[in-house]
């Protein structure tokens, strides 16, 4: 109807228009360049991309160097302007047809476009992402997703292999994944995402990075695993004693925590003292021990403690507040402390960023009371710094946890520290802790090539650079939209809440509005953005994201923030 209104309207114009009318005509309209490299594999789109009109042959060749010019083109009128008013409506309503039944098909000339770009967005002017980022809501299907779950909950509890995966706290159906690669990701249904979750922190480099996987290739045919000494074991810890200022000795395990269960009972060991310290909404595992306010997964499932955990277990575990030195001092004073535990910078109770102070204070309280200090780098580690949290603040703890990333991906966790502390470790002490799978050759290949490359110049810089831009443009599209928010970010870890902050510690990530966070992450999900299905979370970037993903993310972000 448009369309016939529209030629009828012409017909009159033209019917009172001088012979010799004027129409300026663009000969040329310039495009914008796209670098891309053609996948092998072809993608499966989110939507169809319709209306891009590609341009071919010689036509691109005078296009991508011409500015727009106009010429003057001569319209002759005919002798009589009835024809105008009858052919040109019924012209229009063809065109009209014609132009519907486009929007339907694919066209040719745009299958290397939408192949080239993992999330199908060849423009990137920030009003054509909210377009195509609405589009994408409007056609989100998880329906196998969720058959798959469904089937998943009557053979696995809650249908998931760890709580948080569950989306208990979100709502919905959590997406199932079909595969991974660079800052993306795709779940079984085709739907794809730009990935602020990288595994929970290990796919700093990117998901199935080509010189990861050609490394682990190469280590694939030698075997998966051997159950015994291996030089791969030897090269990565000499990577991780010459970054890591606190490690002179170093233990592998197969999580982090494993690792954290090897740490506690060895820091026990070494100082004969049963008690430790750890900190409100500070996570170190699931370790009877630690499940102590402990944040992420157990604060997700609204759960203050875990049923099944023995009092006797966490009867020497003392519970400070984070940033507070004052509650720290006074546990020390009253107690014979073993150590005190806790994650540099926290990410399980949302991002939380430590005060210099506090971090120093620790160090020196501990060293005057004969407690040792322990920071847990799972998470931290070799993201925030290629030495840690622990360089990047320039305070020394005894003893370090680390995983995630020192694994490339593949299931790993260490702890290390001084040589004196660790000898009290089996065989070199009475300590014992073992593990069959403990230096797998696979985890420890993907964790040597993952250090290589992070220690390549401009590594940590592109991370600072692309988070920073992400949580300055969240925050101010969520101010914009009249929301109460605040966050932060150190190098590839970011996060933010639902309030007005600054948020210190676990309490004040409490007051964070967790409705609206479940809002918001269900809204950007169907958009084509996968974050951390916790307020309780952090999240993280990756070397693979890029300038165009932020842009994408942050306009969806704007979208997203008018509508919660």
């Amino acid at each position: 109807l448009l369309a016939i209104s529209a030629g009828a309207c012409v017909g009159v114009l033209l019917s009172f228009t001088p012979a010799a009318a004027l129409y300026t005509a663009p000969v040329a309209v310039q495009t914008q360049a796209v670098n891309v490299q053609v996948a092998s594999q072809k993608q499966p789109a989110r939507t169809s991309i319709s209306r891009i009109q590609a341009i071919t042959g010689a036509d691109r060749a005078v296009a991508q160097d011409t500015v727009p010019s106009w010429e003057t083109v001569h319209i002759q009128s005919s002798p009589s302007s009835a024809w105008a008013l009858m052919v040109l409506p019924i012209l229009g309503a063809v065109a009209g047809y014609l132009y519907s039944r486009s929007s339907n098909s694919s066209i040719p000339e745009v299958q290397p476009l939408i192949l080239n770009d993992p999330l199908h967005i060849a423009s990137a002017d920030d009003y054509t992402r909210l377009v195509l980022a609405s589009m994408t809501a409007e056609k989100f299907s998880t329906e196998k997703s969720n058959a798959i779950f469904e089937e998943a909950k009557n053979i696995m509890p809650g249908g998931v292999s760890s709580p948080v995966r569950a989306f208990k706290s979100v709502g919905g159906n959590p997406i199932v994944f079909d595969r991974v690669k660079g800052a993306y990701c795709w779940d079984v249904d085709g739907n794809s995402y730009i990935d602020y979750v990288g595994s929970w922190g290990p796919a700093i480099v990117g998901h199935a990075n080509d010189e990861v996987l050609d490394s682990l290739r190469e280590t694939l045919v030698k075997g998966t695993s051997f159950g015994a000494p291996s030089a791969l074991e030897n090269v990565l810890a000499k990577k991780v004693i010459e970054a890591v200022p606190s490690v002179e000795m170093v233990r592998f395990t197969n999580s982090g925590t494993e690792a954290c269960m090897g740490m506690l009972r060895m820091v026990r060991a070494f100082t004969g003292h049963e008690k430790v310290i750890k900190f409100e909404g500070c996570y170190h595992g699931h370790a009877d021990g630690f499940l102590v306010q402990a944040g992420s997964g157990v604060a997700t499932l609204g759960l203050p403690d875990s049923p099944g955990v023995p009092a006797g277990a966490t009867k020497g575990t003392l519970v400070a507040q984070y940033n507070d030195l004052a509650s720290v001092e006074v546990l020390l004073k009253d107690n014979d402390v073993a150590a005190v535990i806790l994650e540099p910078v926290v990410g399980n109770s949302g991002f939380i960023a430590p005060t210099k102070e506090f971090l120093v204070g620790l160090r020196e309280l501990t060293t005057k009371h004969g407690a040792l200090l322990v920071f847990d780098e799972v998470m931290t580690g070799f993201r925030i710094a290629y030495g840690c949290a622990q360089s990047y603040f320039g305070v020394i703890p005894d003893v370090t946890t680390m995983g995630k990333v020192i694994g490339g991906g593949l299931p790993v966790g260490a702890y290390g520290g001084r040589k004196d502390i660790m000898s009290v470790v089996a065989p070199a002490g009475p300590m014992y802790q073992a593990g069959t799978l403990s230096g797998n050759p696979l985890a420890m290949a993907a964790g040597i090539k993952t250090l290589e490359i992070l220690q390549r110049p401009g590594s940590y810089e592109h991370l600072d650079k692309i988070t920073k831009k992400l949580v300055d443009g969240i925050l101010a599209a969520g101010r914009e939209a009249g929301h109460a928010i605040c966050g932060g970010h150190i190098s590839g870890m970011f996060g933010f809440f639902f309030c007005e902050g600054p948020v210190m510690n676990y309490q004040d990530a409490t007051k964070s509005d967790t409705k609206k966070f479940a809002r918001w992450h269900r809204m950007m999900l169907e958009r084509g953005v996968y974050l951390a299905p916790s307020q309780f979370e952090a999240g993280f970037t990756s070397l693979a994201h890029t300038e165009a993903d932020i842009d994408r993310t942050i306009a969806i972000a704007r979208e997203v923030m008018k509508l919660i």
